[in-house]
């Protein structure tokens, strides 16, 4: 026969355990919220009307190669508008990659809604004249980290029979 210790022992154990299962849930739901919240806030700062006119005007400059660029628009940190532009973009996509690398953001939405790989491909040889003209290996190394990992999963998508929507 069962007395009343042993079940007063299963039930304090089994709440317990509905406890800790309670703890794991919510500690999972306030990361994602967590995550969700950084990201809305990146996301806001990609819509602001200065982000929008910056993107837009890097997007149109039209150059061949980094020697291009500076003389027909200056030095990246000539303080000119595109040159500001430039940065001001290039820090926001930089934001964006040091938080996909702590795991910070969710990588699969910032792949959905930020246009990361054609930013990159259009400043690519900005970014890399920088480095040399300036001694800064590590120029918007974050930046280039966001773009090769989304790389990489549209390589996998692909790999997979996934269409990239």
């Amino acid at each position: 026969m069962v007395d009343i210790q042993t079940v007063s022992i299963v039930i304090a154990s089994v709440g317990v355990f509905v406890a800790a299962v309670y703890y794991v849930l919510q500690i999972r739901h306030q990361t994602r919220m967590r995550q969700t919240d950084v990201f809305w806030r990146i996301y806001s700062s990609f819509n602001s009307k200065e982000f929008i006119e910056a993107w837009t005007k890097i997007f149109n400059l039209e150059f061949e190669d980094y020697n291009d660029f500076v003389k027909k628009y200056s030095l990246p940190f000539s303080g000119k508008p595109v040159s500001v532009a430039m940065n001001m973009v290039g820090n926001l996509f930089e934001g964006a990659g040091f938080l996909l690398y702590r795991r910070l953001i969710d990588f699969e939405l910032a792949c959905e809604v930020l246009p990361v790989s054609m930013t990159w491909e259009k400043i690519k040889a900005i970014v890399e004249g920088s480095r040399q003209q300036y001694n800064m290996p590590k120029f918007y190394e974050w930046f280039e980290y966001l773009y090769n990992e989304m790389k990489k999963r549209e390589k996998q998508l692909q790999q997979k029979g996934v269409k990239n929507g």
